[in-house]
């Protein structure tokens, strides 16, 4: 890949990044962590139905589960073009197509690898 390419890649990346950093910032209402969040959101507030505190509580937690994992696998991303690897399945070693970075720049997997690794998933 030519380093045009992976700079452009790192690019949407860093964006990518940010934008998760401000998702999970709004969640958790500011650069605290997920649990000091939880006790800031709903230690204050008048007592609603146990239900609905707890329905509201697993949808925040999953909210910034999912925000997480999403930032750890761009960052991952970021390693790979750091380290010179970037563009590479990681399972199998082969290219992956330019078409698929460009619909997700943080894959680290060739579509094979992918959907073999889904199948396993589904079983």
């Amino acid at each position: 890949m030519e380093p045009g390419q992976i700079a452009k890649f790192k690019q949407q990346l860093l964006a990518q990044r940010a934008d998760l950093l401000t998702q999970l910032a709004t969640l958790r209402g500011g650069n605290i962590s997920r649990v000091e969040a939880s006790a800031a959101h709903f230690g204050n507030r008048e007592p609603d139905s146990r239900a609905q505190v707890e329905t509201e509580r697993e949808l925040e937690f999953a909210l910034d589960t999912r925000e997480s994992a999403e930032l750890e696998v761009v960052d991952t991303a970021l390693h790979r073009i750091d380290a010179g690897d970037y563009g590479i399945c990681t399972d199998c070693g082969i290219d992956i197509p330019i078409a698929r970075l460009q619909a997700a720049p943080e894959t680290p997997l060739c579509v094979n690898c992918q959907t073999k690794l889904e199948s396993l998933h589904q079983t």
